[in-house]
């Protein structure tokens, strides 16, 4: 409990007590079920809230180190595969979670990767036409030490390895970048879909340019 206490200490008050009162009842649900899967999106994100940290020089590393794994776990497929996202953009702060493109062929066989990723212990987040998304490093007492999210697309869909790229190229942008996440995690702390939308422009403002 104390871990979602010291997270979510900006509430106060009233709306802090409301905030509280829910997160209990959710910990006494996971108690119950010991299951996340179970849980819905909204319950998972008040859970395990947005988090934005300096930048942390081992996520290069480990993510190497799960792409390694994937392309063991994947090789089947000849999966391409990819460091996304701000942790892999040096030098500006990012939520402390890796961010790992696969690009596969799309087929029927995708149904055989979702049970091969599952079975390994990740948790499919959302499945929608020739994409799929899944998270490892949720647990019942919190995030672990490393927490990643892959996301599967089908060969040629990579948007944001446009993007990774640009930031890389233009340390300038990249700062703006940060500066916009700052802005928004006040508003959008335990509300993921709003913070992803709220960075949408920037984004595709930035592919057009690249």
């Amino acid at each position: 409990m104390t871990h979602y206490v010291k997270r979510n200490c900006y509430l106060c008050g009233h709306e802090g007590r409301q905030y509280m009162f829910k997160i209990v009842l959710l910990m006494q649900e996971l108690k119950e079920n010991k299951n996340l899967k179970e849980m819905t999106l909204e319950d998972l994100w008040l859970l395990f809230p947005i988090i934005i940290t300096p930048h942390n020089s081992l996520w290069m590393k480990w993510a190497d180190e799960e792409i390694e794994s994937l392309h063991h776990l994947l090789k089947a497929y000849n999966p391409i595969i990819n460091h996304i996202g701000s942790t892999a953009i040096p030098e500006i702060q990012a939520k402390p979670i890796i961010d790992i493109l696969i690009e596969l062929p799309y087929s029927e066989e995708w149904n055989k990767v979702i049970e091969i990723m599952e079975t390994h212990g990740y948790i499919m987040m959302a499945q929608a036409e020739k994409r799929l998304s899944f998270n490892k490093g949720y647990t019942l007492s919190g995030y672990a030490e490393k927490v990643f999210h892959i996301h599967f697309h089908e060969i040629g869909d990579r948007d944001e390895i446009i993007f990774r790229n640009y930031l890389i190229a233009h340390p300038d942008i990249a700062k703006e970048y940060e500066s916009l996440k700052l802005s928004l995690l006040p508003r959008y702390r335990n509300n993921r879909d709003g913070y992803t939308k709220a960075k949408t422009d920037f984004i595709k403002g930035v592919i057009d340019l690249a």
